[in-house]
């Protein structure tokens, strides 16, 4: 089939892949304009382009593509057979959704109609889900609302987080694309239950701020939930310090301990005072400017101790 490809992350790059090992051409690549990053705030490609310069796969970065007039003009010169959009990060208009023979398919990492928006893989993770899955569903023109076609359910590992768990749906999201559009001429797509819809808004750098009054569990889910982006985070000496990895532990706070306050420090890592009595155990982490680190070799340097306070 003759595709368009809407996709911008890392976590786009597997079905793009499979796309064209599956025998369809990609005539264009519609992705997210070039953003500043790093210290030096160079501007730099999304992943998915990356990929289509080295394909040699025409690009196209419209700043708002509701508002891009080229966009529509580009893909009527092509007459696709296909749309295919898995985390571009735009809202894309009802006419370049409905050019295509087969109007455009989603790749969902969620099973829709749970976690509609943004943020599913994170959400979900927050939300102490032991599954999640994928669903390939038909754009219309409201947010994840479109026909499904196929779902995969997946097991969530119990020490997953983000980043772990969102290349195992980018690759199983991929599988089930290529699955489905073999045999999309077959398939009778269903609508969503709207009862059960529920959502997974897009999250900011503000919401990985942890809050030592929250029981430890809450906190190990946040901190799975966070990583790699926007990362859990806590101040010490007014430095911004980012939490890798990290559980609760199944004992009690010393008692008259207030929350955020440093326990112990072992080999094992750092514990700290929860909400409701809890403790969560810091194992790894990263202090500003320097790399990630186990955290009892950091509690070596920075000189900390118990009775400390992590704000």
């Amino acid at each position: 089939m003759k595709t368009v490809f809407f996709g911008s992350p890392a976590s786009a790059l597997p079905s793009l892949i499979k796309v064209l090992e599956a025998g369809h051409s990609i005539e264009l690549i519609i992705t997210q304009p070039d953003k500043p990053s790093g210290r030096g705030k160079k501007f730099m490609p999304s992943p998915v382009k990356k990929i289509a310069q080295e394909l040699n796969i025409p690009t196209y970065q419209p700043q708002k593509i509701r508002r891009d007039p080229f966009v529509l003009d580009k893909m009527k010169k092509m007459q696709p057979d296909i749309n295919v959009v898995v985390a571009y990060g735009q809202i894309i208009p009802s006419a370049v959704i409905y050019l295509p023979r087969y109007n455009s398919l989603n790749v969902h990492f969620s099973l829709l109609p749970q976690y509609r928006g943004a943020s599913p893989v994170q959400w979900a993770l927050l939300n102490g889900e032991e599954k999640t899955g994928i669903t390939i569903f038909e754009l219309n023109e409201k947010m994840d609302e479109g026909d499904i076609l196929a779902q995969e359910e997946i097991k969530i590992f119990p020490d997953e987080n983000a980043a772990e768990l969102e290349i195992r749906l980018a690759q199983k999201g991929a599988d089930l694309l290529i699955k489905t559009i073999a045999r999309i001429d077959k398939i009778n797509p269903y609508k969503q239950n709207q009862c059960q819809a529920t959502y997974a808004p897009k999250l900011s750098k503000e919401d990985g701020r942890i809050n030592w009054a929250k029981n430890a569990l809450d906190i190990e889910k946040q901190v799975k939930a966070f990583t790699p982006w926007p990362s859990a985070f806590v101040f010490h000496n007014e430095k911004r310090i980012k939490i890798h990895k990290g559980r609760k532990k199944e004992i009690n706070a010393i008692q008259n301990s207030s929350p955020g306050e440093i326990l112990e420090i072992n080999k094992k890592g750092i514990e700290v005072c929860c909400g409701d009595g809890t403790v969560y155990l810091i194992e790894s982490l990263q202090a500003e400017n320097r790399k990630r680190m186990e955290a009892y070799i950091f509690s070596l340097g920075a000189k900390i101790k118990p009775g400390d306070v992590f704000a």
